[in-house]
């Protein structure tokens, strides 16, 4: 795929991430290569499509079915995950056939070609779509896949890095919302979440804290961000942000890696829960001596293994 022509003018760039020119265009520097889905992966037995879930504006996703035995009766429903994450598509193909669930990894629109705003509108649209399979009339064309085999008694949300934030703010609209079918998140996962801060805490660097990659890149997709770095969107401990104790869920894992430079917020969002007066059930996952989205950049690490079982056992749980 060939690159932009470099005789454009740059208005701005964050270094081997993304170029935006001045005509508007914008480059993308660095990417994962496309999977296409499969009817059965060779590997896991896990069947997955791509689907549209809205023409205007354009929002996508890809699902993912476990295999499962013919039988003669009624199949067994099976729980639904709503994955807010860029499609990873080994890694959830993993987690689906580990957990027996269906998942659906929402393609939102990105930024900053688009409003950031617009991505969490995207996330909270596919979620409602998702939920209108559970209604007499619902979606105007039904995806089999979900009608057939969703079980939206048993209905989780998760994501990772820049997953569990939109997953975090997800779960704060849920909380204050209302989702088709009168459908309740039973559980959720935040693993890696993406949040910072103004002022650095833990182990984070005290000089040019505003120079680090999770600093950057919030400024850059949304340079008009009210309040900037301590937005509540990004940064859930900062002054006027809303109470943790209206996340919209029963249960809710935070996952956390040692050598990640955003662990320290996810170690004080998880006591930050507990201590909020939050009604449900908070849960901690910290593995020690690896680094931000390990999971998903190796997943066929040993470690990766543990962890995906370990979220594996957590949705299971709520089942």
């Amino acid at each position: 795929m060939g690159s932009i022509r470099t005789s454009k003018e740059v208005e701005r760039e964050l270094p081997t991430f993304v170029r935006v020119y001045k005509d508007g265009t914008v480059e993308r520097l660095s990417g994962t290569p496309y999977v296409p889905p499969c009817l059965e992966d060779p590997k896991t037995g896990v069947a997955s499509k791509d689907i549209t879930i809205c023409e205007d504006p354009l929002i996508r996703a890809r699902l993912f079915l476990p295999k499962h035995e013919p039988v003669t009766e009624q199949p067994e429903k099976l729980p639904i995950l709503s994955a807010f994450s860029l499609v990873e598509h080994q890694y959830l193909t993993t987690l689906v056939a580990e957990a027996k669930i269906l998942a659906v990894s929402v393609e939102h629109r990105l930024a900053p070609e688009c409003p950031i705003l617009t991505i969490y509108d995207d996330c909270w649209e596919a979620l409602q779509w998702v939920a209108s399979h559970s209604v007499d009339g619902g979606a105007a064309s039904k995806e089999p896949w979900l009608a057939d085999h969703g079980d939206f008694h048993r209905f989780f949300i998760g994501g990772d890095s820049s997953g569990a934030n939109i997953t975090h703010n997800v779960l704060m609209r849920a909380g204050h919302g209302t989702i088709l079918g009168g459908i309740k998140i039973s559980s959720a996962y935040l693993t890696h979440p993406y949040f910072w801060g103004s002022e650095p805490i833990g182990s984070e660097p005290k000089t040019d804290h505003d120079k680090v990659i999770p600093h950057l890149f919030w400024t850059f997709l949304f340079p008009t961000a009210k309040d900037g770095i301590d937005n509540p969107m990004v940064n859930p401990f900062a002054t006027g942000a809303p109470s943790l104790a209206g996340l919209g869920c029963e249960r809710l894992l935070v996952s956390v890696a040692e050598k990640d430079l955003m662990r320290d917020r996810g170690l004080k969002y998880f006591e930050a829960v507990k201590e909020s007066g939050f009604k449900g059930e908070v849960e901690l996952v910290d593995v020690e001596g690896e680094d931000h989205a390990f999971h998903i950049l190796t997943y066929e690490k040993e470690s990766a293994l543990v962890l995906i079982k370990r979220l594996a056992a957590f949705l299971n749980k709520s089942c």
